[in-house]
């Protein structure tokens, strides 16, 4: 076998700043599609994404939206409220079992979302979840790595939205 290949410094350092561009690229669109939900629907990302769960199960209990969108159940809490105070939707208790909440929208929150049309409620989930699953499973690997690589590192905001709620 050959000797492995020596490592470029000037084309590593290329390689390196592009992909801190591409981050960069990446949490500024997000912030920026961000902006223009809260100005155009009054909405954050989150919160439209919710409503989307919601409307596709009509039953959905608040343990499964917040398993949906990764969020730690005070965090669905705090969105629920808000879409709540907004008249968005509805928490109701189910008649079988007291101990589950389900999610009901409202006629406003039906009108919302027929505005919206195909906007994607978050643009980072939008986009993974359209990638081939091989490029998926890569990209997971690439990030768990970079992850471990931190210096420092806030697991807990790993179930928050990206952009508040």
């Amino acid at each position: 076998m050959g000797r492995p290949a020596r490592i470029d410094a000037a084309a590593r350092e290329r390689r390196l700043t592009e992909v801190l561009r591409k981050f960069r690229v990446l949490f500024r669109s997000s912030q920026r599609h961000s902006r223009w939900l809260e100005t155009t629907y009054g909405l954050s990302p989150a919160q439209l994404w919710a409503l989307t769960e919601v409307a596709r199960d009509p039953a959905l209990r608040v343990v499964d939206l917040a398993r949906r969108m990764s969020l730690h159940a005070s965090t669905t809490s705090n969105l629920l409220d808000k879409l709540e105070r907004k008249a968005m939707l509805t928490r109701a208790r189910d008649a079988r079992d007291q101990r589950v909440v389900r999610l009901r929208l409202t006629a406003t929150g039906r009108r919302t979302l027929k505005q919206a049309g195909d906007v994607p409620p978050a643009l980072l989930p939008d986009a993974l979840a359209r990638l081939p699953e091989d490029l998926l499973g890569d990209l997971d690997r690439a990030m768990t790595r970079l992850l471990e690589d931190l210096a420092f590192k806030d697991d807990a905001s790993g179930l928050e939205p990206l952009n508040r709620a």
